[in-house]
């Protein structure tokens, strides 16, 4: 085929680095440009909600339930990506798809996302915004027909001018997409990351105007042995932001295994839910920025009937605080669990609000030389997302460039470490990285770490399986093995039950005179070393260079005498070639059932 001369030239063109900053800057002005439409959409869908308010409180769920059955379909025929927080999709398109996201996602997590969020649902906008905004750049890459690495870090610079917009933090913007997006620095990609992020934040700042999220009073460390108790903090913090994470994927665990129900209806059960514990605490829905706020200036937010009361000046705001953190997580992994579609970045900050004011009043409450409770609030909001994320260096930036505050920064660093130092001991995993470990792709620093670990030995395993008796005699397998040239087989009898394996090297330790009369149940091993279909290729290579042997038979996790397929080691190897090469098609969905096995039945001499 011949190359146009446009072809020919747009090839070192796209490779110019001045080219690829001026794409760094137009996907900074486009995602600055897509966080003000989806921040007025939101608006859109909350007024429209208004309308409503004659029916009460109740109210919410009502409309929690409407926003659901249009979320729903939409997110389940149009694309699929959309469901959730997005951050996780977007990792996984850098470590595993060349940085390739559907165009169609931007519009999709776009509308259904400011509907989930209009609608009452706990959820933030800093996820749909960088899956938003790196759609963008991984669309406008595709089309200049980038290598994948640039359409990579095309993807990351969408992601830090989401942060960078929707959070008016640039410098954060930049650190989220290399801390958690991209997992490593380079000096080219850095720069790219800075034009477009800035650009993102300035577009912003135009549009909406130059002001910190957080408006908060002059925090800063008392004395240095307060930094004691920011210690405890952070070890309060990596608690909760297990606590958070588990709730999430746990309800979402809970709606997958709902068979009877389908899919795009879910989302509506969830806003039904989440609705309903939004009449009896209308401060857990939507992002609460107000709450947060109240927090921030170390005051008690009213909630329900402890509003009024006038007991222990230190239990109530105490208990008002802890319920409304316990709550907001209940209410985010209803909205998010069910199939809705938004943050869960926000969310998180306003648990560590509410987790750090509530220490806050305990503290100062015993020791009032400390400083005001807002001080921990503030500082647990870092440390909550740096517990979530294992990200410690966004979490104190955002936090800084949100409040623009930075005398409260010892303890806000202090915490954060604290807090994703314990939480990496808890779990390896991050709120983030465990959506998609639980596809079975699992992520280090942006990467596929341990690929072999994250394929399951039915991606691998060969179907249908050549078999033989254990009447057939010796001559009829040698046979069997000249056609196949496969060194071994699985000995089965009745239906597919295994009773052992016939190798070559069984047949080689046999005596000579009358080897080939010998049946396969006179050489056979019958003491196997199998692999079920839902183990990992790692563990199955390990079997096997632990024995010495070059395959293992697969059999059912729930009858391991039938057999249902067999790996060996050219399997594994295929397999890692393959998620190399055409890495995330894999783990996207349940393995296949097992097919039928093939069995070689004895000649007329058996």
């Amino acid at each position: 085929m011949k190359t146009s001369l446009f072809g020919r030239a747009r090839a070192p063109l796209a490779s110019s680095q001045y080219l690829l900053i001026a794409i760094a800057a137009l996907v900074g002005v486009g995602s600055g440009l897509a966080s003000y439409i989806f921040f007025r959409l939101i608006v859109y869908f909350t007024d429209l909600g208004g309308r409503l308010a004659p029916l009460g409180s109740w109210r919410f769920s009502l409309y929690g339930a409407i926003g659901g059955l249009l979320v729903g379909p939409m997110i389940y025929f149009w694309a699929r990506e959309a469901k959730g927080h997005g951050v996780p999709e977007v990792m996984e398109a850098v470590a595993v798809k060349g940085g390739r996201i559907r165009a169609r996602v931007a519009v999709v997590k776009s509308i259904a996302s400011a509907i989930t969020i209009g609608t009452g649902g706990s959820a933030g906008r800093e996820g749909p915004i960088v899956q938003i905004g790196s759609a963008l750049g991984s669309t406008i890459a595709q089309g200049l027909r980038l290598t994948d690495d640039r359409v990579k870090t095309l993807v990351a610079c969408g992601a830090a001018a989401g942060i960078a917009a929707t959070f008016n933090a640039p410098i954060a913007g930049v650190f989220f997409a290399l801390e958690i997006i991209l997992g490593q620095f380079t000096a080219g990609t850095f720069s790219l990351l800075v034009v477009s992020s800035v650009t993102a934040a300035a577009v912003a700042r135009w549009l909406v105007g130059n002001h910190p999220a957080f408006m908060v009073s002059p925090y800063e460390l008392a004395r240095p042995e307060e930094l004691i108790f920011y210690v405890i903090l952070g070890v309060i913090a990596a608690l909760t932001a297990q606590l958070y994470s588990r709730t999430l994927y746990g309800l979402e665990d809970v709606f997958d295994n709902q068979q009877l129900v389908p899919d795009w209806v879910k989302p509506a059960i969830g806003g039904l839910l989440f609705g309903a514990l939004g009449a009896l605490v209308p401060q857990t829905l939507g992002r609460g920025e107000d709450i947060i706020s109240t927090a921030l200036a170390g005051v008690m937010p009213p909630i329900g009937a402890l509003t009024g009361q006038a007991g222990s000046a230190l239990l109530v705001p105490v208990l008002v605080l802890g319920a409304l953190g316990l709550l907001k997580i209940l209410s985010t992994s209803l909205t998010i669990g069910s199939g809705g579609s938004g943050g869960i970045f926000f969310p998180g900050l306003y648990i560590g609000a509410m987790v750090g004011g509530a220490f806050g009043w305990v503290v100062h409450a015993i020791y009032p030389w400390t400083a005001n409770p807002g001080a921990y609030a503030m500082v647990g909001m870092a440390a909550v997302f740096a517990g979530m994320t294992q990200a410690p260096i966004t979490g104190i930036i955002i936090l800084f460039e949100m409040t623009q505050d930075y005398r409260i920064i010892l303890p806000l660093m202090l915490s954060s470490v604290i807090a994703t130092l314990l939480s990496s001991r808890m779990s390896e995993e991050t709120i983030y990285t465990m959506k998609l470990a639980r596809r079975g792709i699992k992520l280090r620093q942006g990467h596929l770490a341990r690929v072999m670990a994250s394929i399951p030995v039915s991606q691998a395993m060969t179907t249908p399986v050549s078999t033989v008796h254990p009447d057939m005699p010796l001559s009829s397998v040698i046979s069997l093995m000249q056609s196949t040239r496969h060194n071994g087989f699985p000995v089965v009898e009745g239906d597919s039950r295994l009773i052992g394996i016939v190798a070559l090297e069984d047949i080689r330790g046999t005596p000579l005179e009358g080897r080939l009369q010998r049946k396969v149940r006179e050489v056979m091993t019958t003491a196997l070393v199998v692999a079920k279909p839902d183990d990992d290729l790692e563990s199955a290579l390990q079997r096997m260079t632990e024995r010495d042997i070059g395959r293992l038979p697969v059999v059912s996790a729930d009858d391991p005498t039938r057999l249902v397929g067999l790996v060996t080691r050219s399997d594994l190897l295929n397999a890692y070639q393959r998620r190399l090469t055409f890495a995330g098609e894999q783990g996207e969905g349940p393995a296949a059932p097992p097919p039928e096995v093939m069995t070689s039945r004895p000649g007329p001499e058996g």
